[in-house]
């Protein structure tokens, strides 16, 4: 379980989170949409150590994480697949997985191989450089390699962008295979209608705090309300 409770980040004197507080689950995605600006992302970094909380407490499975850098948090569990993927461009596909497995206990190839089984076009694509998939690809080696640490919670920084409308379905599938595999989820996401189709829970925000939470169904079910903090372009008709 992660739960965040009245967090608060700032850059500088701009206040971008402002008592934060939510929580996700085991086995579960946990939804984050608001606009640009909502404060997002800054929770995400604050969560993961790359970004330093003014205040707030942030647990991982009862334990307090806020303050911690980063590659400790990832050795409690918690690793984050960034925004854009950031994939290492000249390295192969196996040697950017094997990276993201660098902290792991265990570094046998039987992790290894749960990814290959996971995103076969990986395994396909193991010996060439990443720089070559296209972006669906990147964000599946993206997933892969969070998987490679063998943290249990995974955040997920906007799987979708930049993502030709094609292959935005199938990556958030990837993210609801990843959850329904046990891992907790943790999703910040712009796209409400497809995101929002994968998703158990959702936490609408505004100004760096939640404005509503609910099912991901209420929220689907009510597409007035998530239109009212993402505007009309949130939901199609």
């Amino acid at each position: 379980m992660l739960e965040v409770k009245d967090l608060y980040v700032n850059y500088g004197a701009v206040a971008a989170v402002q008592g934060m507080t939510l929580s996700a689950g085991k086995g579960k995605i946990t939804l984050v949409l608001g606009a640009n600006g909502a404060g997002k992302t800054t929770t995400l970094r604050a969560i993961c150590g790359l970004q330093k909380p003014k205040s707030g407490t942030v647990t991982l499975d009862g334990k307090e994480i806020q303050g911690l850098k980063a590659s400790k948090i990832v050795r409690r569990g918690l690793v984050m697949v960034p925004e854009g993927r950031r994939v290492f461009a000249p390295f192969s596909v196996e040697e950017n997985l094997k990276l993201g497995g660098y902290t792991a206990k265990n570094r046998d190839t039987s992790t290894l191989d749960q990814v290959y089984e996971t995103f076969p076009i990986l395994l396909e694509r193991r010996n060439g450089p990443a720089g070559l998939l296209s972006g669906g690809e990147q964000q599946m080696l993206a997933f892969g390699r969070a998987l490679m640490s063998q943290a249990d919670t995974i955040l997920m920084d906007e799987p979708s962008m930049g993502l030709a409308p094609a292959v935005v379905d199938s990556v958030l599938q990837s993210a609801r295979d990843i959850a329904d595999s046990g891992k907790t989820v943790l999703m910040v996401e712009q796209n409400a209608e497809a995101s929002l189709a994968v998703a158990d829970y959702v936490f609408l925000v505004e100004r760096g705090e939640v404005a509503y939470q609910g099912t991901a169904r209420e929220a689907r079910e009510d597409p007035a309300l998530v239109r009212a903090f993402l505007g009309d372009a949130a939901l199609s008709d």
